[in-house]
């Protein structure tokens, strides 16, 4: 296996700076590779595997696009955006907060998020993950912040814990559910992949949903990304997400 190029002949071949220049900027800690930020001059990466990113923004490395340039990025997802790489009526895609460089990677969603829900949401051109995350024997649990209208009664609560049965015959499993800290939050965790299970629920409870975001995946949070921002999952979110499917 290659042992691969130093980090500053790295950033130098991808046009951003002379390779002393290179050095400082990593000597800053203003360069990342894979997420976690570097101090080693000598350190050797892989332009074609590795995702090097300075002052956060990813590089155009000399295999950008590559298939085999693993990337998995975290999103979060406006409304009124569609989950999909691409849209026939021209409407706006997730693809379009992905940096540009990235575009050509060939990365797709990682399940869905609803026109108009927000969020947390992955996208990868990792094939393997991908099955896994969404193969039903290893599907994560979800973490949704709800803002309804209405004051939810203490038997909607009892209905959800206990699992549902929706208007259409489908039976759900128990939705872990609490009460916000605001009036009319919900925080609810799901343990399995209904289309629409929240949207159905609150309707069969005769709830309006004024809000729907996806908080948490798994191992992974939101935290505080902005809205339509995105970045690389950093090397222990990767390892833990990994982890959580059977993959290390």
């Amino acid at each position: 296996m290659s042992e691969g190029v130093r980090i500053n002949k790295a950033l130098a071949d991808a046009g951003l700076c002379s390779r002393r220049k290179a050095d400082e900027l990593v000597a800053s800690g203003r360069v990342s590779v894979n997420g976690a930020i570097v101090r080693e001059a000598g350190l050797r990466v892989h332009p074609d595997r590795d995702l090097i990113s300075v002052d956060g923004r990813v590089l155009a490395g000399p295999a950008a696009g590559s298939a085999r340039q693993l990337v998995c990025l975290m999103l979060h997802k406006p409304v009124e955006v569609l989950s999909t790489a691409r849209d026939p009526e021209g409407r706006r895609t997730v693809l379009d907060f992905v940096p540009a460089v990235l575009r050509a990677s060939r990365l797709y969603p990682v399940g869905r998020l609803d026109y108009f829900s927000e969020g947390l949401l992955l996208l990868t051109n990792d094939g393997e993950l991908t099955n896994r995350l969404t193969h039903p024997r290893y599907h994560l649990p979800r973490h949704y912040e709800v803002r309804v209208r209405e004051q939810p009664s203490p038997s909607m609560f009892s209905a959800m814990r206990q699992g549902m049965t929706l208007r259409e015959g489908e039976k759900l499993a128990p939705v872990e559910v609490r009460a916000g800290v605001s009036p009319g939050i919900l925080l609810m965790t799901l343990h399995q992949g209904v289309n629409r299970q929240i949207r159905r629920m609150c309707r069969d409870l005769g709830l309006t949903i004024l809000s729907l975001k996806r908080t948490g995946l798994g191992p992974l949070t939101l935290g505080d990304l902005a809205k339509g921002e995105s970045r690389p999952l950093r090397k222990d979110e990767i390892l833990a997400l990994r982890r959580a499917v059977g993959l290390a």
